[in-house]
């Protein structure tokens, strides 16, 4: 590239920080997988407008690959928990929530699920006091003099972070599981008459007895379920900052929330000042195939293609499982690209290739695809709705349950149970979808209700990010609800005093009429 060229482009970029916030200094505090994958997608776009963008990174994090992020600074600190027990204690989550935690009701949920929670709060308890316990490393942040702390509150330190360093933070969060975090931190507004509550299963049209049974998921995850040991945590953060606090406290005070997640895969809910949906952040044109991968898209002809994959985090799906599935996709005329990695199913047809990586939004805007089978993650479905293709979801784990529901009771898919689903399920599921206009033109509405955004969800999230750097936080536009305790909230000292002036007034006149009467008799 030319001499002149290359100083144009660093007088832009120049130019557009000056212009944004001056260059600013983010800190980031990351989740693995799938939570690395959004934030990375903000993290690269601001370093791409001139800011410099530091990861703190446990030893003990394995998806998490500096080497493919070339245009981030990481702090590779050591830690306590290993690689070998924190990978086992993820696979041993996939395994027990996809084939062994009930399904039927969020009542049926504990212990299991409850356990698996102590657990993975024990793991991130451990991280948080490795790093700040590391005062070389703290001291090395605290001199850096970071603007702002941009962090994923499933995985909690990160407010405590920008608490030592006196910086403002941002979450980037999909859910917490009850909507524990929202509502208890964020002061979320969440009521359950018309919002299912995450992990319920429920979709955003409920009849009378799915309310009851969204009520009561509501009470499960408000007052027995604990996502973190509140106990250990506030005691920790105590500690720390030489204040009695509380978890909870600590995380209600960031500047803001940009939730993963928008009106065409959620349903409509109140929202706060302090609160921007921006999922999809990741989504982008479709770019070309690998030759040989073209090669086979274009040889399935009009019938076109399959694309199938249940995310990077399953890798142990029985071979019952994969010969059902495989003979089932054995069936269509479409031409099927799956991503799986294990021994080769006995069903296979010549119709299917399998790989161990596929390039699923390259697929997905594909012309030739006409389906997509989804285990129902986030960044999935919402490369579906991006590029209008109809889902199959065999969800596993999480809020993926969730997220399928939202989608059939919007017209863009069906759901198969993969613990029970049989060869014939799949098929007809298969068929249904792609035969049947229905789920098309239900996804395309879905597609342009996304296009038609006046700013691009990455834009908003970068947007807010540079706002709280400029401006030093964002107090603004944090409601007063979390300066109250929770009967204030509820307002039970105003009723509790309204009833009382009611109780004594009543009282007065009572008295007054008796001592009428009597002068009177």
């Amino acid at each position: 590239m030319p001499g002149k060229w290359i100083s144009a482009l660093l007088l832009l970029q120049i130019s557009c920080c000056f212009r944004s916030v001056e260059c600013g200094k983010v800190l980031v505090w990351p989740m693995e997988f799938s939570h690395w994958m959004n934030i990375k997608i903000i993290l690269d776009e601001l370093v791409q407008r001139g800011h410099e963008v530091t990861v703190l990174r446990p030893s003990a994090y394995y998806v998490l690959d500096p080497k493919k992020s070339p245009g981030l600074k990481f702090e590779t600190f050591p830690t306590s928990v290993s690689k070998e027990n924190l990978e086992n204690f993820f696979i041993k989550l996939v395994d027990v929530w996809t084939y062994e935690l009930p399904r039927d009701t969020c009542l049926s949920y504990p212990p299991l699920l409850q356990n698996i929670f102590d657990e993975f709060s024990d793991y991130f308890l451990t991280l948080c006091k490795d790093v700040v316990s590391n005062r070389q490393l703290m001291t090395k942040l605290q001199e850096s003099k970071f603007d702002v702390l941009l962090s994923d509150p499933v995985a909690s330190c990160g407010e405590l972070i920008a608490e030592l360093l006196q910086i403002p933070f941002l979450y980037s969060l999909r859910f917490s599981p009850g909507y524990q975090i929202e509502k208890s931190s964020g002061r979320f507004l969440l009521p359950p008459s018309y919002v299912p509550v995450i992990l319920s299963g429920l979709g955003g049209q409920m009849t009378f007895i799915e309310r009851v049974k969204n009520m009561i998921c509501m009470l499960y995850f408000d007052f027995w379920f604990q996502m973190f040991d509140d106990k250990k945590w506030d005691s920790f953060y105590s500690e720390y900052l030489g204040r009695p606090t509380t978890l909870a406290e600590t995380m209600g005070k960031a500047e803001m929330w940009l939730i993963r997640s928008y009106w065409d895969l959620d349903f409509p809910h109140p929202t706060l000042p302090n609160t921007d949906y921006v999922g999809g952040v990741h989504c982008k044109p479709a770019k070309p195939l690998p030759k040989d991968m073209e090669e086979f898209v274009q040889s399935s002809g009009d019938h076109g293609v399959v694309v199938f994959s249940l995310g990077s985090m399953v890798s142990n799906m029985t071979e019952d499982k994969a010969n059902t599935i495989a003979w089932a996709l054995a069936q269509i005329p479409q031409k099927v690209l799956w991503k799986f990695d294990g021994k080769t199913p006995a069903t296979l047809g010549p119709n299917t290739r399998v790989y161990k990586w596929l390039p699923q939004n390259d697929l997905l805007g594909h012309p030739k695809t006409k389906a997509f089978v989804t285990h129902g993650g986030a960044n999935g479905l919402y490369e579906a709705i991006y590029h209008g293709i109809p889902m199959i979801g065999i969800p596993l784990f999480g809020e993926q349950v969730d997220n399928i529901v939202q989608m059939v009771a919007k017209g863009a898919a069906v759901t198969l149970n993969i613990r029970t689903m049989s060869r014939s399920d799949v098929l007809n599921a298969l068929k249904e979808v792609i035969d049947n206009p229905f789920y098309k033109e239900n996804v395309m509405r879905l597609s342009r209700i996304h296009h038609d955004q006046p700013v691009k969800p990455l834009d908003r999230a970068v947007f807010w990010i540079e706002f709280v750097m400029r401006h030093k936080g964002a107090k603004h536009l944090r409601v007063a609800a979390h300066d109250l305790s929770w009967f204030q909230y509820h307002s039970l000292d105003v009723i509790g005093f309204l009833l009382a002036c009611v109780l004594t007034l009543t009282f007065i006149i009572t008295k007054c009429c008796l001592l009428v009467c009597r002068n009177f008799i």
